[in-house]
Formats: C-alpha cells, structure tokens, sequence
C-alpha cells in the first residue's frame, strides 16, 4: 500500500522561502511522475510541477523561475523548493505519484502553505 505524506507548509511572508517534501512508503525508483498540485480556496486543483522519471521536469508558467523540484531515490522522498513566495501561492498543496503498469494515482493527504502580504 503506497502511503503519501507532506511536510514542510506553513505560514511565510512575501518573498520569503518553504521547502516542501513528500515521503513514500514504498519506493519511488519505478515511479512514472511524480509531482505536486495545490489547490486555492474555491480554485480547482491544479498542476505546480512535475518530474517524470528519465524525462524533463515541467512547471506552471506562474512559478517558473522561484520553485525546483526534485526527488531522492536513496529517501524515496520528493521535494518542491519554494522561493520568492507571493500571496497569490496560498493554497494546500499535495503530491501526486504514478507507477508504472499501475493505473491509479496515489495522493497525500495535502499541507497548508500560506504566504501574507
């Protein structure tokens, strides 16, 4: 059973710095992607960014440039470091993994992350 879990959300001021991860109960090294969405009060669910396994990692056009990122196969753990953070990034945020010849995808139960102006 592939459990999921964030940690690293929380309250931050604009410009400032949050480094969120993502464990795995299981190991990522036969992950198809993994990434992270957010989710803003009464906003749909949405894509931040993604990196696939032996592919090119992709972002949102609206945080290109301030967030990376990345995972470590050894930790089974994947990261999104978050810079030059703006109001406009509040949201709760969840990982998202897919395993190869396994159809469904495997969701964390989500962290706050609230950026004040």
């Amino acid at each position: 059973q592939v459990q999921l879990v964030e940690s690293g959300g929380g309250l931050v001021q604009a410009g400032g710095s949050l480094r969120l991860s993502c464990s795995s109960s299981v190991s990522i090294k036969s992950t198809n992607v993994m990434g992270w969405y957010r989710q803003a009060p009464g906003k749909q669910r949405e894509l931040v960014a993604a990196i696939p396994t032996g592919g090119i990692t992709n972002y949102a056009d609206s945080v290109k440039g301030r967030f990376t990122i990345s995972k470590d196969n050894a930790k089974n753990t994947m990261y999104l470091q978050m810079n030059s953070l703006k109001p406009e990034d509040t949201a709760v945020y969840y990982c998202r993994v897919t395993y190869y010849g396994i159809p469904d995808a495997y969701w964390g139960q989500g962290t706050q992350v609230t950026v004040s102006s």
